[in-house]
């Protein structure tokens, strides 16, 4: 049975050892936030990293992450405090948010080891496909998170996880809780 340590948490997966990692991660560890994609290894949708490099864990079986240490999308800030999080809120990098994981995973990497990144690093690094074509504003918030990484600038975007829906309707108006006590009652 494979043990690998997933989020600084040491796991065995009781599966073939020939299973990919995405599928260990979300079916067997329910780590949903890495997304399948393409299952070949073409869009990046799976991204995690593995020993601090970017993988697409559609094509590493759970036999080959054997003793590995593997970050995913739930285990690089829990409250949305990393670096590229915060870059991709505030340059509005995201869109459906479906590739959004595996970009902030391949993100995560490359500011890591090269925290002033070049543009032609940043393409050659993050090669994830993204349907609604952020990329200009990907190629920003990538440079403005290693600016973050170097304590260059500060960001304060996203709002921490578990936010009421009262405290959302303060922060944006337009947003109003629904009194379930006043809903009509039957069909219309």
């Amino acid at each position: 049975m494979p043990r690998m340590t997933v989020n600084d948490r040491p796991l065995e997966f009781d599966m073939d050892p020939q299973t990919p990692l995405l599928w260990a991660l979300r079916d067997a560890a329910n780590l949903t936030g890495t997304k399948y994609g393409c299952g070949n290894g073409d869009c990046g949708a799976c991204m995690v990293i593995v020993d601090g490099a970017a993988l697409r864990s559609c094509l590493i079986t759970i036999a080959e992450a054997e003793g590995r240490f593997i970050t995913t999308i739930e285990g690089l800030s829990r409250d949305r405090s990393h670096p590229v999080q915060q870059a991709m809120v505030a340059e509005q990098a995201i869109q459906c948010g479906y590739c959004t994981p595996g970009i902030v995973m391949a993100a995560a990497a490359l500011i890591e080891r090269s925290p002033n990144p070049s543009e032609d690093e940043i393409k050659e690094a993050v090669p994830n496909l993204c349907r609604c074509g952020v990329y200009p504003r990907l190629v920003r918030a990538i440079q403005r998170a290693g600016r973050v990484a170097r304590r260059q600038e500060r960001i304060n975007a996203a709002p921490p996880p578990g936010i009421s829906a009262a405290d959302a309707a303060r922060e944006v108006p337009a947003l109003r809780p629904v009194d379930r006590g006043s809903e009509p009652k039957g069909g219309t």
